[in-house]
């Protein structure tokens, strides 16, 4: 029985490097997000700053260990079987509950759900103990350390207000004095921005940081024989004043001397910082639980003491941990870090809520979201109404943007946000993440980052009313999902901890057998999901400024629409005529992703006709009846989809042998033509359209004819109502199909032949 334990320890290893790699891949975003957002420095850089961050951040990590021992439950009060027992339900939650959130591509916080899970599978105990013994549910306070669970749990709250409101003060500020031409100003300016961002960056990180690690206590003669902690708190004012003169001088130095941007030197320091605040803020979120197992397995084996009689009170003490074990977590991550696509996944949902300006919504605005931006609006309105004119224009002249000419169809090439406000998200999440290491409190590092990053949008004006409601409704779902985090864990948790206690070895064997098993199938799951995803034909916006340069690009687009359509419509009736529910489900996907891409493109109709030449603005006609056609056949394919779907998942009747053999028919006659139609459209032999409008006819007399059979069968046969009218249904939208299709082409051979002569399309009128 002795060797399940070491078992435990390896098994627990183990699942500490996978925890590693789930959790940097989670939280690799909060300090990668600003460099990457504000392109002030290269990706290589980026990352290469990074990593030496989070080396030196997990070396200097000890300290905050003694969460895992200690900070949630009362050690003392638990036998060493028990202990083990808590410590292996918590990684194997951990490990699935991180990969889960990596693979939707939403941030959640490792520190939030480390927290709960040990406060789950404590508690999962501590209910177990109390019944075996007969005693009262009262009396699990007895187990858990209330006051330090209570301190970290509210500390990890009140970082979403705190984080928020402080982003958004500083940024407003800097904003006030720097604006968006930040780069025109003078160079004192910049300076003394660089002065005081730098000086609160390395104070907080490399000097108040200090208090988290074993140096806190090391004294030195040239500062009095005092602690280094000591002396620190006793000289706040005069370090920060003699830190802000060093910087400033030092930045303006760098501007005049080497002229060097002292963004890009803010943004470079605050990255390697943030990193640094992370590894050692949130390394015992990885590894805290399997070092304290380890040590709890060295302290009993010593002991020569039954695992179920030796009291796991040893934890309480202050146990240094081994340097070794803390550089391999460094290197394990640093590792994770350069490897890992679901980072760079996740990072795309914090950047897209602080974007600048327009971009595609990831996310519905929803009733709460709405109410939020009414009242900001009401709020702003009152403000208004009470700060006088002159000092309103005069704060809003600071807030104009740039305009820069670029095409809506390049905004990739865009920063989602300026180097001043990537600046603020570092120095601030970097200011709280390592106050809350300095005081041994494991502070969520993405509630902070995040919050950071959306008060600073708000008061930078990046959610405009045209992207207010889903911004915010952004927020919301990612704060929901914290919430939703927390209750998962805790009861997962403590649901695997109970089934340990009672299977023991058996359901530990059982467990982590299926743990590997889901974490395959994530795997597995997100390398498919990146494949289709980078294989999968997508619609370009127009970015030429001419009418042959719209031509030629929507010949792209058309052909994109034909393969898909094709697709759809043909898997739509497959899955019909097997009743196929998985294949019409991801057909039914399908039809509302190419609906979603077209829309896309109508949204940047503004930008399109913005771009245009003077000399072409016609052909803005010719792409918005373009636009209108594809959106009128995505829409009865996404008809199709959804009526076909609905239909089999309802579990109403297959579609008689009759109705599924003249569906077939319709679809393989539909299919020549659309594949006839992609074949001109690749080979740009548009001579071939006409051949191809003359031939609509035939599919017409088609479908009107199963319409008419079906309208007899109804009469002369017994038929189901559900599947007349999916039958009905399905001809009707291939007719309306047909129809947009044909109306495109002529769109389409009008505008080619009126290219040759540019007066004709500058009176051809709006469809």
């Amino acid at each position: 029985m002795d060797n399940i334990y070491l078992l435990m320890i390896i098994a627990l290893a183990a699942l500490a490097v996978a925890d590693l790699v789930v959790g940097v891949s989670n939280d690799a975003v909060n300090f990668l997000n600003s460099a990457i957002g504000s392109k002030a420095i290269s990706f290589r850089t980026i990352m290469i700053v990074a990593s030496l961050g989070i080396a030196f951040g997990a070396i200097f990590s000890s300290g905050m260990m003694e969460v895992a021992r200690k900070g949630i439950f009362n050690p003392g009060e638990f036998y060493f079987d028990e202990i083990m027992f808590i410590f292996m339900a918590v990684m194997i939650t951990d490990i699935l509950l991180l990969d889960f959130f990596n693979t939707l591509g939403m941030p959640t916080s490792t520190t939030v759900s480390i927290v709960f899970e040990l406060l789950g599978a404590a508690v999962a105990m501590s209910m177990i103990k109390i019944a075996a013994d007969g005693g009262s549910f009262t009396d699990v306070i007895n187990y858990i350390n209330t006051s330090k669970a209570t301190e970290i749990i509210m500390g990890i709250l009140l970082s979403v207000v705190v984080a928020f409101s402080i982003g958004a003060c500083v940024q407003w500020l800097s904003r006030l004095m720097l604006s968006y031409n930040f780069q025109k100003k003078k160079d004192w300016v910049g300076a003394v921005f660089g002065g005081v961002a730098l000086s609160a960056i390395t104070y907080f990180i490399f000097m108040k940081g200090i208090k988290g690690t074993p140096f806190a206590d090391v004294t030195y003669d040239a500062i009095g024989g005092v602690k280094i902690s000591e002396f620190l708190e006793a000289r706040v004012v005069p370090i920060i004043l003699i830190s802000i003169v060093f910087w400033s001088l030092l930045s303006i130095a760098l501007i005049r001397l080497a002229k060097t941007n002292i963004y890009k030197v803010i943004i470079g320091v605050g990255t390697f910082a943030l990193a640094l605040a992370f590894a050692g803020n949130d390394l015992v979120n990885f590894i805290g639980v399997p070092i304290a197992a380890y040590q709890s397995y060295e302290a009993w084996s010593a002991s020569g003491v039954e695992a179920g009689s030796f009291s796991m009170s040893v934890l309480a003490n202050k146990v240094p941990t081994p340097t070794i074990l803390l550089f391999i977590s460094g290197l394990v991550m640093v590792v994770t870090l350069w490897l890992s696509k679901k980072a760079r996944y996740v990072a795309d949902t914090e950047i897209n809520l602080a974007r600048e300006g327009e971009a595609r919504e990831r996310f519905e605005p929803n009733f709460l979201s709405r109410t939020l931006v009414r009242f900001s609006l009401m709020i702003g309105t009152y403000t208004r109404t009470v700060i006088p004119n002159s000092l309103q224009q005069r704060i809003d002249k600071r807030f104009e943007k740039p305009v820069i000419k670029l095409s809506k169809g390049r905004v990739h090439e865009l920063p989602a946000f300026d180097m001043v406000r990537a600046a603020v998200n570092l120095m601030v999440a970097g200011i709280l993440i390592s106050v809350a290491t300095s005081y041994k409190l494991p502070l969520s590092t993405t509630y902070v980052t995040f919050m950071v990053a959306m008060g600073t949008s708000l008061a930078d004006r990046a959610w405009g009313s045209e992207s207010a409601v889903y911004r915010v409704a952004g927020v919301l779902n990612v704060i929901g999902g914290w919430f939703m985090t927390a209750i998962i864990a805790f009861i997962a948790s403590g649901a695997i901890l109970t089934v340990i206690s009672f299977g023991k070895g058996t359901a530990i064997g059982i467990l982590l057998f299926v743990a590997i098993l889901l974490l395959a199938r994530n795997y597995i799951s997100h390398r498919k999901m990146s494949r289709e995803l980078k294989a999968e034909d997508t619609l370009n916006r127009a970015e030429s400024s001419s009418l042959q340069g719209v031509i030629s690009e929507s010949a792209s687009n058309i052909s994109n629409v034909l393969k898909r359509s094709n697709k759809i419509y043909t898997n739509s009736i497959n899955g019909l005529s097997k009743m196929d529910l998985d294949l019409l489900k991801k057909n039914k996907k399908q039809g509302t992703k190419l609906l979603a891409e077209i829309d896309d493109l109508r949204d940047s109709i503004f930008y399109f006709i913005k771009n245009l030449d003077e000399g072409h603005v016609g052909a803005s006609n010719f792409y918005i009846n373009i636009l209108g056609d594809l959106q009128d056949m995505a829409q009865s394919l996404e008809y199709i989809g959804k009526v076909s779907h609905k239909h089999v998942h309802n579990n109403h009747k297959k579609l008689k042998y009759n109705q599924i053999k003249e569906l077939k028919e319709i679809d393989l006659k539909l299919e020549e033509i659309l594949n006839f139609t992609k074949e001109a459209f690749d080979k740009n032999a548009l001579e071939d359209i006409a051949m191809i409008v003359d031939r609509k006819q035939e599919l017409f007399d088609m479908v009107s004819q199963k319409i008419e059979k079906q309208v007899a069968r109804t009469r002369s046969e017994e038929s189901s109502p559900k599947n007349t009218t999916l039958y009905f249904s399905l001809l009707l939208e291939t007719k309306d199909f047909v129809t947009a299709t044909i109306n495109l082409l002529e769109q389409y051979r009008s505008a080619y032949e009126a290219s040759r002569n540019p007066s004709v399309i500058e009176k051809a009128p709006l469809l």
